[in-house]
């Protein structure tokens, strides 16, 4: 893989984490479906997991670590308070990452996307919440917004698989 592509994914890793927290500040509570609210950074923080799991596979652990660091230091120029909720959430998201995402992966890689997501999805919700707000209100908003967003990573992953699948067939 080439070093650009292969940095892509932490890029954007550290970007989501940016965006969810910005948007938690500066757009408040946001409609997930099925009449639930979740706070605004969401639909990133969703998205976050997946690339967090590409990032995993392109430059190894400590990178994820790393990024997550950096995505709540330049959160603190926003809010401190998110911040650190959000470094401590994926933090921990990151160690639950390890123990479902990193023995799936070389059976069933899609599969442990999705289950590590699912996973990290639930713990992160709890535990932002409970440090960002100090209430679960929005857990069940936090898990469908955030389960939204894995579902249609996967969905992208596995199109893209499979499209790569079948040009390298023909």
């Amino acid at each position: 893989m080439k070093p650009a592509i292969r940095l892509l994914p932490l890029v954007l890793y550290i970007a989501t984490i940016f965006a969810a927290n910005w948007a938690i500040t500066t757009f408040g509570l946001v409609p997930v479906g099925f009449g639930l609210l979740a706070p605004a950074g969401v639909y990133f923080a969703g998205l976050a997991f997946t690339l967090r799991d590409l990032t995993h596979e392109a430059l190894g652990t400590g990178v994820v670590v790393a990024a997550i660091l950096v995505g709540a230091l330049l959160s603190a120029l926003i809010s401190p308070q998110v911040a650190l909720a959000s470094g401590v959430a994926f933090l921990f998201s990151e160690l639950l990452d390890l123990l479902v995402y990193t023995p799936l992966r070389h059976r069933h890689w899609m599969a442990a996307v999705f289950c590590s997501n699912v996973a990290g999805l639930v713990a992160d919700s709890a535990i932002f919440l409970a440090l960002a707000f100090g209430s679960l209100e929005f857990l069940a908003g936090q898990v469908v917004g955030k389960g939204w967003m894995t579902l249609l990573a996967v969905a992208l992953l596995w199109s893209l698989r499979r499209g790569r699948v079948l040009r390298s067939a023909g």
